[in-house]
């Protein structure tokens, strides 16, 4: 295992990871917590100083308030201006609060201009919206003072910690500080928690964790490169059955980028054979899948129609005994012949996106995204992909791997076909169907990042295919770079 992988409880394993260290009672962990808040806020003020900066927090009931008190009393000590407004006084933590006060905090009804405004209303604990009176109070906060950092204890208030769904209204953090493990939500609702910081309280591993995340670093150390003894065939030889007359940009995407992520061979079967060969001429072209020849993994669907003949296409491929990507169209196919995956032994990955996978599962998504998707995995005894901006893997044992790609400039049409592509090179060489996956979805989500610049603006699938090498080779940097990690 790569020591760097990230973890991502439950709510549940979190709060028992924290009983058993046994250091609730004693206050040791709200100590350590407290001090982490507010050292990480200390640095988000660092360009100007603490002394004098204005610091407002909002304190609900409970532990989560009383980290945010006592990280007041340290800004206090400091120098910094420290006001708290108490959502419900009498349940405030008391010896926060004396704390605060002892250190020259002062509680009031309604803040004044801020520099930073410190979430400390409910945590993971918290479950709906904002309720009114705090959502009233972030909101005049950003009305007077619209530079102000907003500094999320744990997890923004309003956003669930398990499943991440954003609820209306909801705090949106620059900054979110939390302790000991990350939780869920910090990754499937990633924009809504900004920069997230771990702070180390001293809590030990979490055991059946089902949730986790590939670094850039195992990505690029796992990625094919041919070796000294390597062949064409030994580097995976990838099939493509994609495009129609009405789309054949399909077919050139898919297999663009099934080129560029390394496979060692791509073969293409479908009606646009001479438009991919134009644009590709190291791609072997063919009418029909069984005129292809041997590949050690095949990509089916995307833009290739939802008629018989997708039908016949599909059938044939999901036939082989190899492993096979099922995309676009080719959901939709399966969704009213599921009767296709019975029987298959060699792995299958769907790759849905919201709408084809409430057609595949029978069901729209809903809040829960891991559930569903774990769900759906299990039933289809099939690797499932459901795509967003926290795209999330599953395969039918249960386990779940996520990449937040980190912008969204990705969202553009056929950019899907292009993940395909990626994911199909890799399926081909031999990879976990979630591991190969999870690596397609990173190497994806840096190509656009590549490909849309800095400061960014608007691409096209063209141009993020255009970027897959040298995304790859940024990961594979990346890996380089680091220091040496163990295998998997």
């Amino acid at each position: 295992m790569y020591p760097d992988r990230r973890a991502y409880p439950t709510v549940a394993q979190i709060r028992a990871a924290e009983a058993a260290t046994g250091l609730l009672a004693g206050g040791v962990l709200m100590s350590r917590a407290s001090g982490g808040l507010a050292s990480a806020i200390i640095n988000e003020l660092r360009a100007d100083g603490v002394y004098g900066r204005r610091v407002g927090l909002v304190i609900g009931s409970g532990d989560n308030g009383g980290d945010a008190l006592y990280a007041g009393a340290v800004l206090a000590r400091r120098g910094a201006a420290v006001t708290a407004v108490l959502l419900d006084p009498a349940k405030a933590h008391a010896s926060g609060l004396a704390a605060l006060r002892a250190a020259g905090g002062r509680v009031v009804t309604e803040f004044g201009p801020l520099d930073v405004i410190v979430d400390g209303v409910v945590g993971i604990g918290g479950s709906g919206p904002l309720r009114p009176t705090a959502a009233a109070l972030f909101a005049a906060v950003a009305q007077a003072s619209p530079d102000a950092r907003v500094v999320a204890v744990d997890l923004p208030s309003g956003v669930d910690a398990d499943t991440g769904v954003v609820h209306d209204p909801a705090v949106r953090a620059d900054l979110t500080v939390t302790f000991g493990l990350p939780r869920r939500a910090h990754v499937l609702a990633a924009p809504q928690c900004g920069r997230v910081v771990v702070v180390d309280i001293g809590l030990g591993p979490v055991d059946e964790v089902a949730v986790h995340a590939l670094t850039d670093v195992e990505v690029g150390d796992r990625w094919p490169v041919p070796g000294p003894s390597d062949d064409k065939y030994r580097q995976g030889v990838v099939g493509i059955v994609a495009g129609s007359a009405k789309y054949p940009g399909a077919a050139l995407l898919c297999s663009g980028a099934a080129v560029a992520a390394t496979s060692g061979m791509t073969r293409y079967a479908g009606p646009a054979a001479a438009a991919v060969v134009e644009r590709y001429p190291e791609v072997v072209a063919v009418d029909e899948p069984g005129d292809a020849g041997q590949v050690q993994a095949w990509v089916v669907g995307p833009g290739f129609g939802t008629d018989d003949a997708a039908l016949e296409r599909l059938t044939a491929v999901l036939a082989a005994d190899v492993p096979v990507l099922v995309d676009a169209d080719a959901i939709t196919v399966l969704a009213r012949h599921r009767r296709l995956l019975e029987g298959r032994t060699a792995p299958t990955l769907l790759t849905p996106h919201a709408g084809e996978f409430a057609r595949l599962a029978g069901a729209p998504v809903g809040e829960d995204r891991v559930a569903a998707v774990t769900a759906c995995a299990r039933e289809l005894g099939a690797t499932v992909l459901l795509k967003g901006r926290a795209t999330l893997i599953a395969d039918p044992a249960g386990r779940v791997l996520v990449n937040e790609a980190g912008s969204s400039w990705a969202a553009t049409a056929g950019s899907g076909d292009a993940l395909s592509g990626i994911t199909g090179a890799l399926l081909a060489t031999g990879l976990p169907a979630d591991v190969a996956a999870a690596m397609g979805a990173r190497a994806h989500a840096v190509a656009a990042e590549i490909a849309a610049g800095d400061p960014g603006a608007p691409i096209g699938a063209s141009a993020l295919v255009a970027a897959i090498g040298d995304a790859i080779r940024l990961l594979r940097t990346r890996a380089a770079d680091a220091p040496a990690a163990g295998g998997i």
